[in-house]
Parts: structure tokens; sequence; C-alpha cells
């Protein structure tokens, strides 16, 4: 099987104004890169359009409504997300994009897929539109994994520069999706500290790791193989679905981190392998931030390369970086930890720890 891939020049049609930072240069780029020189094959994966009942297993009616009301105007929903003219049907392109997207992988039509879509999603409320987001494509895809095909573990990634308020909202107080982020501090939106692990029944799935700037490639997969790994390899995944932002590359405008874009791939090739521990390797990234565009493009090409390896990365071990056979975080295999890393690593890991158990990195 092959990797699918979601794109459509439809979504270039969103515009939240000329100089806005979330432009349809962000997809375009994207889509003739795909055109003119794809780095593997893939298959093309024609978005179809969120229904309302895809929208509301997530969202509230009255703000589903609401969205549905711009169609044709501009309308500022806050203080950086405008609704255009085309946005009502670029957002229900995405998330039914990824719904898509999810489906085929189900049906084992592909091995893995990429959602390249906007309007991005991870900041959107279930009432509430914020930080470029309108409609919340990972999470509803998850909730559809959920209710629609019967699955009870669903691990929801999100590596994008900010934190995923929206998805941890959706998500907070339950166990079927495990939510993990990893996130620049401080930056917007201000959510995302280590001491909110969930509520009730979903007490300790919901893991936060906030970064400060100036983190590259060792750091974010110390992160991911040191901490995400062993907390997958306990809470045994049935699908995984990641929200990629490619905002936490070298020379990003709004960021400030230091990943390449092989860094990429092998944060690619590490959810790769988590999924095929215990996925069968179901796996669907969506695209969230990114907004250099030499970045963002050569960025997408590495995690394309990943995801047709099927989680190994040319010149590293099948596992990303872990040999296969041993555990995600032994000792002979350990990642780089910088000594500013290891200091901010100190809560998370306490935290976590209460209800995983994480090896010492």
């Amino acid at each position: 099987m092959t990797t699918g891939v979601v794109i459509d020049r439809r979504f270039e049609d969103h515009t939240m104004g000329a100089a806005h930072v979330e432009s349809p240069d962000r997809l375009r780029v994207l889509r003739r890169m795909l055109e003119e020189d794809p780095p593997v094959p893939y298959l093309p994966i024609p978005p179809r359009p969120a229904t309302d009942e895809d929208l509301g297993l997530v969202h509230e009616r009255g703000y589903i409504d609401l969205v549905r009301s711009t169609a044709g105007h501009v309308a500022p929903m806050d203080g950086d997300t405008v609704a255009g003219p085309k946005t009502w049907e670029a957002a229900l392109l995405a998330a039914g994009g990824l719904i898509e997207a999810v489906d085929r992988i189900m049906a084992g039509a592909v091995r893995n897929a990429l959602a390249l879509v906007r309007p991005p999603g991870h900041h959107a409320e279930a009432s509430r539109a914020m930080g470029f987001c309108f409609f919340n494509n990972a999470a509803i895809a998850a909730e559809h994994l959920v209710r629609r095909h019967g699955l009870s573990r669903v691990l929801a990634v999100d590596w994008d520069l900010h934190h995923g308020n929206g998805t941890e909202q959706a998500f907070y107080g339950r166990r079927d999706v495990l939510y993990f982020s990893s996130h620049q501090v401080p930056l917007f939106p201000g959510t995302g500290a280590t001491r909110f692990f969930g509520h009730g029944e979903g007490f300790g799935y919901n893991l936060n790791v906030p970064l400060l700037a100036g983190k590259g490639d060792d750091d974010f997969l110390a992160v991911y193989e040191g901490i995400l790994a062993p907390v997958a390899a306990e809470f045994q995944p049935e699908f995984v679905v990641a929200s990629v932002g490619y905002d936490i590359a070298a020379g990003d405008p709004l960021g400030g981190m230091e990943v390449t874009a092989a860094g990429f791939g092998r944060l690619t090739a590490s959810l790769a392998a988590i999924a095929e521990r215990t996925a069968s390797g179901r796996l669907a990234l969506v695209l969230e931030g990114g907004y250099d565009l030499g970045a963002l493009r050569a960025g997408v090409s590495e995690t394309l390369r990943a995801l047709d390896a099927g989680g190994t990365v040319p010149g590293e071990n099948p596992r990303g970086t872990v040999p296969c056979g041993d555990s995600p975080s032994s000792p002979s295999t350990r990642l780089p930890l910088s000594p500013a890393l290891k200091v901010e690593l100190q809560e998370p890991l306490r935290t976590f720890r209460r209800k995983w158990d994480i090896p010492d990195l």
C-alpha cells in the first residue's frame, strides 16, 4: 500500500487578507511540488465537504451556523482570524478531507495519509474560532474514529509550535483519546501547561510538554522517542492522528525553534513506528502551521519520504532512532539530552510518571 495525500486547489480560495501570514501560498507551494516534483509516489485523496453531522462531533450547532453565515462575506472572527468569502467551503473540505483520509486508511486503501489542508484546525474550540482555525480537523477525525469506527484508543499528537487548545478541550475528560502536545512557551494561546493532565476518567490522558525556544532535531526526538514512545507502548493506540505544524522549523517567522527538514522526517518516522507497533501502521497527519514557504516545502517533502518508508528514514534505524527489538529508551539507544532540555523536562516527567511508566532519559 502507498501513502495517501489530500490536497485541492480550493484550499487556496480561503484568504484572511493579502498580508496575512496564513496565506494561500502555503498550499500553492505544496500543490506545485506534488505536481512538478513529488518526492515519492502517492495516491491523491479528493476531499469531500464535511457534513453538519461531521462538524457536530466536536462543535456546537450554533457555532456551525455562525461560520456558515460568513459564506460570501468577509467576517472577522477574532483578532487574527478572518472568514473570507470562500472560507466556509474550504473549512468544510479541510475537515471532510481528513475524515476521508482516515476512512481510506481504515478500509486498507492506503497505509497512511497526509492531509495538506487549510484552514488549520487545532485552536478551534467547540464554539469559537481562533488562531487562524475554524473547525478542529484533528479532533473531528479522532471523534469520527471513536464514534463511527468503534475504536477505543486513539492517540492524538500535536507537534505544532503552538499548543492545540481546541484539541485539548475536546478530549480533556476522556481516556479513549490520549492527547500529547509539544509546544513553545511563552507563546499564543497561553495554554498547555504540564499541570493540565486531564480530569475524571481522563486523568493522565492529556500530556503537555512546554518547551523554550531554540530546540532542534535531537531535542524533539528525545521528547518523542523518550516520552511519547513509552507512553504509547502502554496506551496501545489503534490509530494515530497527528497535527503537524512546520512552524517549529528553523527560520519560521512566528517561531523560535530550530528543526530542520531532516528533523521532520525523523519525527514522522517516530510516529510511524508507534503506529506500526500497535495500530497496524494506521497514521493520519494533518497540516497545521508553517509560514516559511521554503521550510514548509522541504519539511513536507521529508515527511512524505518517511511516510513512504513506513517509519524508516534512510540512514536511520527502522524505528527512527531505536533498533528493532530494543525498548524506546533503553540505555544503549538513548538520544542525547542537552542540559537545558533535561531541566525543562523535569516537571513533565514528574507529572507523567504519576500515570505512565517512562524510563529515565
